[in-house]
Formats: C-alpha cells, structure tokens, sequence
C-alpha cells in the first residue's frame, strides 16, 4: 500500500481555527437568542448605537481638554438639520448661550464657530499650512474644475492667483472702466421716462453684460452671450447646501452643472484656441489668463482658462449684482437721509469733470463708496468664511476665556452676523454710511471688523474692480433718475448659497437730470 498522506501543518490549523470559530457562533447565537442569520441586523444595530451613544459623549465626556463647548443637539444628524435650516438661525441661537466661540457637531465633523472681530485674528492671519481653504472648498471642484484654485496645493493656487492680480494692474482696471460705461449707459439708455422695475433682476442681467465684457471677452459679449448666460445659470444653480458636502450626489441639479461644464469646455475651447493661433491680444481677463505664465514656463490648458473664468465670475458676479441692488434699496429707502449726500457729491464730481466717468473721476466719490460698504456690511453676500485647521490654536474670547480649536476641525467666521454686532457698530441694524468716513471710521477700530471682502492673507483681489463696477452702475442711475420704493424693505433671502434680498425688489423711476 503507497504511504497514507498527512495534512499539512498549516491546512490543519486553518481547519481547526475554521471549526472553532463555529462554536464561538453557535454559542453567540444560543447566547442571544437569535439564529445566525439574524446576527447581521442585531451587529449593525449595535453599531449604530455605539456611533450615536460615542458621538453624544464626545460632546462633552470625551472632547479635546479646553476645546470650545460644542452646542446641544442630537447627536449624529442634529447639528446637520440645524446647519441646513441656515446658519443664521443656528448662530442666533447658539451665540447668546455659548458666546463668541462654540462648535457645531455636522456628522463625523465639528464645525467651530468664531463670531466678531476679537476671537478671529488668527483666522485671517494663520498660515495655509496651518489654515487653509482647499478642503473646505473642495465642493467647487466640479464647477471650477480640475487643477484650478482649490484642486491644486498653495503654492500652485498662489500662482493662479497671481494670474489674477496681473488682470487687476491700474492700467486694466482704467481700460475696464470704459467697458462698464459703455454697457450701464447702453442698459439705463433702454428704460422708458417712467416706470417700475425689479433692481435685482435688472442689475444681475447689467452685471452679467459688464462681466462678459471685461472677463469673458469680446466674442462671447458680442456672439455667443445668450448661449453663455443659460449655461453659467445652470452651472450656478447646481450649487445647492447639499453641495457642500457631497459635491457629487446624483441629483438633478448636479446633472445639469456637469452637463454645462461640458459645453462651456468646447465653447471656450474653440474661443481660446482662435485667440491663440491668431496671437491676439484683447483687453481682458481671458487674455490675460490665456498669456499666463507659472515660474516654470508652463501655461494653463484651454480648460484650465475656462475654470480660472468661472472662478473670477462667481466670485465675482453675485457679490457685485447683489451689493448693487442693496445699495440702491437701502439708500432709496432712507432716502430723505442718505440720497441727498450722495446726490450732492455728484454734482461736484460733474461740476468739476463735466459727464466723464473713468477711474480717476469714480476714484473721488468717497460718498458712493460709503453707501456701496455699508450695503455690503449689513447684508453681505457670504454667511460664512471657512478654513481647515491643520494645527491646533488658542483663542481667548472677549470676557478672558480660553479655548483650544483641535487640528481637523473646519473653522468658520460670519460676516453676516458678526457685522450685526452692536459692541463692533454702532447701531448695527440702521444702514448710516457715514460710520465709514474718516477721521474715525468705525471699521479701523478693531481688526477685521469689516469683513465683506474677507480679510488678512485671503482679502478679495476684485475689491477694487467690485468698487468701481457698482460706483459706475450708481454715477449713471443718480444722474439721471429719481427713485422710490414699491412697498416695504425686502428681507434678505438666507435660503440660498449666496445671500440676496428677496423678491419682488420693485423701485418705481423717473427720468431727470441732476
């Protein structure tokens, strides 16, 4: 007989580890009461118990040592429901409770909230390394695009924005204000003796065309502008809350972002491709984009302009249409106070220019610039500023306490609601643009009290183009017409991603020279 075979080593442990592992089950099962197959629901159960019972712990038991108190809710979802509700009314009601620093519990994450100017220095001070915006930011990614602004690392980002400010030097800035006249002049030329019209939709479509001119180019303002709007609406419009954290969910509104990302990719492609064989030379951003240089050499790509442009114009182009429309509410509003300030200002601005309008000219309009920031103060376009915190900081509030934010946490500031706060502005909920002028504006007094173009290491490179495109909406509207307001003060609208008034924005005009 040929010799009997002998298991391997190896194979007998396996199958005895096998067997024992099947009386371990067979008791569990007999233990519990509950056949084997019932054990999957019983274990996830367990586990989502054991999530929600450690999550509801690590508010208070398990948090960091001296890190900011997190704010009552339920666990798991309920810091989520209220952050969706809008962080306005999560901040009204945590701020009285917790104070100027507290932190909000958004599923596996922790929101920590620094309201006013003495607890959020090092917010806008901090290093990228330890602060930074691409993680926060990241849900832009699929509107932007790939490697641009927050899908690259700092120092590529510092670049691209370098890109930026070359399109932003004096001499494009003076270039870019013949543009504006030329298209507020063109619009207001359009509207009849009288009438009513809604500020709101009226100059978001004014902004569009001054935007499509001085960023996106001649051939998209002059060809191919209707297609454009349609599929920057679409684009916007897929920028839901829901975004934010999963910028990829498969729903309608994100079909409809990718479907225009798309087609906005092959129509720049074929604008820029022109451009570049021809050689041309255009006096706007797309240019200035399509010449641009990283240290290397090296160039963007035709899809990387696009996502530089859509960067520019979202950041731009809700912030100015929105501004524009509050300066015009609010100053028509109050107008037995306000209007006769600014209407004087402009008759010696024409006394001594005559009807020319160019950067010097708006350059001198302090009035009009208080007005437009006092719109922007009250209610800014952004709810919230966010940073990643990559290194761990200590902030002491206001009445001498100390807390420690933890690295990991995301980090927020509300110029929102911190440009309501009494003890930063006087009397905070009355539109007064005089609280800007100098000797003793009340924006000096503390850093980053005004923060409606950020502030510190990341303050908004348009601020000054933003300044000058809404000056020269107003130079014109002030010149030639008279205003009223068609029923009461619109709210602001703190549904959307970016904050407007809400509808209907009616004004009633007349036309008259000043």
């Amino acid at each position: 007989f040929p010799p009997r075979r002998t298991a391997h080593p190896r194979a007998h442990r396996e199958r005895r580890l096998a067997h024992d592992k099947m009386d371990v089950l067979a008791q569990v099962t007999e233990f519990v009461g509950v056949p084997a197959w019932g054990l999957l629901p019983v274990a996830l159960v367990a586990a989502v118990v054991l999530f929600v019972v450690f999550d509801a712990l690590s508010h208070v038991v398990l948090k960091p040592f001296k890190s900011p108190p997190v704010i009552g809710t339920w666990p798991v979802i309920g810091g989520m429901i209220q952050f969706l509700k809008g962080p306005i009314g999560l901040m009204n009601n945590a701020f009285p409770k917790y104070g100027e620093v507290f932190t909000v519990p958004v599923f596996h994450k922790r929101i920590t909230f620094l309201i006013g100017p003495h607890v959020s220095e090092h917010f806008f001070k901090a290093r990228d390394a330890d602060m930074s915006q691409k993680e926060v930011y990241e849900f832009n990614v699929p509107t932007f695009g790939k490697g641009v602004v927050f899908d690259v690392d700092h120092l590529t980002r510092a670049e691209q924005f370098r890109f930026f400010a070359d399109s932003l030097k004096s001499d494009r800035l003076r270039s870019y204000v013949g543009m504006m006249v030329k298209e507020a002049e063109d619009y207001f030329g359009k509207w009849g003796e009288s009438g009513e019209v809604d500020l709101l939709d009226a100059l978001s479509e004014l902004i569009v065309l001054t935007a499509s001119r001085c960023l996106l180019g001649r051939e998209i303002r002059e060809t191919l502008f209707s297609e454009v709007t349609t599929l920057v609406h679409d684009l916007d419009k897929g920028m839901v809350p829901l975004s934010v954290f999963f910028p990829y969910a498969p729903i309608e509104a994100h079909r409809k972002r990718d479907a225009a990302r798309r087609d906005l990719a092959a129509i720049f492609d074929r604008v820029i491709q022109a451009r570049r064989e021809a050689n041309a030379h255009e006096p706007d951003v797309l240019q200035t984009f399509i010449d641009a240089r990283y240290r290397d050499g090296s160039r963007l790509t035709n899809d990387q302009v696009l996502g530089m442009l859509i960067a520019v114009l979202f950041a731009g182009q809700h912030t100015s249409s929105i501004t524009s429309t509050w300066t015009g509410l609010l100053t028509i509003a109050n107008k037995e106070r306000v209007m006769p300030t600014l209407e004087g200002e402009q008759k010696k601005v024409m006394e001594k220019h005559g009807g020319k309008i160019d950067f010097d000219v708006l350059a001198e309009m302090d009035e009009l610039h208080y007005a437009i920031k006092e719109a922007l103060r009250m209610p800014p376009p952004l709810i919230m500023l966010l940073r990643q915190c990559h290194k761990p900081f200590k902030v002491t509030t206001s009445k001498g306490k100390e807390f420690v934010v933890p690295k990991g946490h995301i980090v927020a500031t509300s110029p929102a609601f911190s440009h309501r706060l009494n003890n930063v502005f006087s009397d905070a909920d009355t539109y007064k643009p005089s609280r800007f002028r100098q000797p003793s504006p009340e924006d000096k007094e503390k850093f980053a009290s005004f923060i409606g173009f950020g502030g510190g290491r990341h303050g908004c490179m348009g601020e000054t183009f933003a300044f000058m495109q809404i000056k020269t909406i107003w130079s014109i509207l002030l010149r030639n017409f008279e205003f009223e307001l068609v029923g009461k003060l619109p709210e602001p609208d703190y549904e959307g991603m970016v904050v407007g008034p809400k509808h209907p924005c009616t004004i009633r005009y007349k036309r008259r020279k000043l």
